[in-house]
């Protein structure tokens, strides 16, 4: 059987400042990779968080079809709020607990509409701890960023 995956990741040259993200996806069967897709994009003038959201967004709607996939992030913002401060958020009105509105809540609203369409399980790793796949995440992300850095 196949399994999907897609391991992200997002890098900024100051916060705010030029930012990227990256996504590699693979299909597996077994610990063989059948089939591989890389994805980077960046922004001039961005945040980190920013650039870690568009990285699973991008990841997701990429998918032609509804899809099962495990989304491997080192973002502990994009894991914890997908899969469990976004149901508080939506309930409020898009505000946190503190009656403020969500940061980055158009992203929020384009990561829940991307994950709807697929059964996503969310996996978070260490970054920069010699996980390949999320190095080469990493890579991608600052690909993304290169031709927005001066």
């Amino acid at each position: 059987m196949t399994e999907l995956y897609a391991y992200t990741d997002g890098a900024c040259s100051g916060n705010p400042g030029p930012g990227g993200w990256g996504a590699l996806l693979q299909a597996k069967e077994g610990d063989d990779v059948v089939k591989e897709r890389e994805l980077s994009g960046g922004e001039a003038q961005t945040t980190n968080n920013r650039m870690e959201l568009l990285a699973a967004i991008n990841a997701l709607e990429s998918l032609k079809r509804s899809s099962t996939i495990t989304v491997v992030t080192d973002s502990a913002y994009v894991k914890n709020g997908v899969t469990g401060w976004i149901h508080g958020w939506k309930r409020n009105g898009w505000k946190t607990a503190a009656r403020k509105p969500v940061k980055n809540e158009e992203l929020w609203k384009r990561l829940d509409a991307a994950q709807a369409r697929h059964e996503v399980r969310w996996e978070w790793v260490k970054g920069h701890a010699g996980h390949p796949e999320n190095e080469r995440a990493d890579e991608l992300a600052r690909m993304g960023m290169a031709p927005f850095k001066s």
